[in-house]
């Protein structure tokens, strides 16, 4: 199954793209040069042709091949809403964020992610150990893969306690100086405040003068308009 796939993923290679992509993503591991909307198309067409177990199988086995494009394909296949059974989805996604180590394989698998919390958010009692981990990935994964209890206009109690809980993540990292936590903060708040702007001020009011410049900027870049 992998060598068909990985040879269906081949034939959209165009020339130069992966010394271009390489590069913009300063990737060591091997870069094919397949562009992102060959790689959507492909993995619709496999999430529609395999079962939920093929689908797994497919995914970690791409993951493990540590091609590139692979693994962006690896995390759009099991990118779906509605997944059932989807226990062994939530276990094969989890075991690969201590292995990220560029943002947008990380991103990928994200968005998989959050589809899974989504559909079950007693899961953020597992994501909330990622936000002690060591490794920097890990702990920016909480809050990208939980931007879903930013987009919500009409919260429910229990999104709104999910809500606040992140935010709590989000104010432990703010003394955290890498750039790349204090860009997922940036990126939670700036999308929150489209849709509840009074928490965000709140938390810009109580941090912003802690967090980075850029980060602060990003955060308030919708508030008052």
């Amino acid at each position: 199954m992998l060598t068909d796939h990985l040879d269906q993923l081949k034939a959209h290679i165009e020339p130069g793209r992966a010394e271009q992509k390489a590069a913009y993503h300063k990737q060591s591991r091997v870069v094919l040069g397949v562009p992102n909307p060959a790689i959507n198309d492909l993995t619709k067409a496999w999430r529609q042709a395999l079962s939920v177990p093929e689908r797994v199988a497919l995914a970690e086995a791409l993951w493990k091949t540590d091609i590139f494009e692979a693994r962006i394909a690896a995390g759009k296949l099991l990118t779906q809403a509605r997944i059932r059974p989807d226990e062994a989805v939530w276990e094969v996604l989890q075991s690969w964020v201590l292995e990220f180590d560029s943002w947008a394989i990380a991103d990928h698998a994200c968005g998989a992610i959050s589809k899974r919390l989504v559909a079950d958010p007693a899961r953020l009692d597992q994501v909330e150990g990622w936000t002690r981990s060591d490794h920097m990935w890990t702990r920016r994964a909480a809050l990208v893969s939980t931007l879903p209890w930013t987009k919500q206009n009409n919260p429910k109690d229990d999104d709104l306690a999910c809500r606040d809980r992140i935010l709590g993540w989000a104010a432990a990292y703010v003394p955290d100086r890498d750039w790349f936590i204090q860009k997922a903060v940036a990126w939670w708040l700036r999308d929150l405040s489209k849709h509840d702007a009074p928490r965000v001020r709140a938390f810009l009011a109580e941090h912003g003068d802690a967090m980075k410049p850029f980060a602060r900027r990003e955060a308030a870049k919708y508030l008052d308009r």
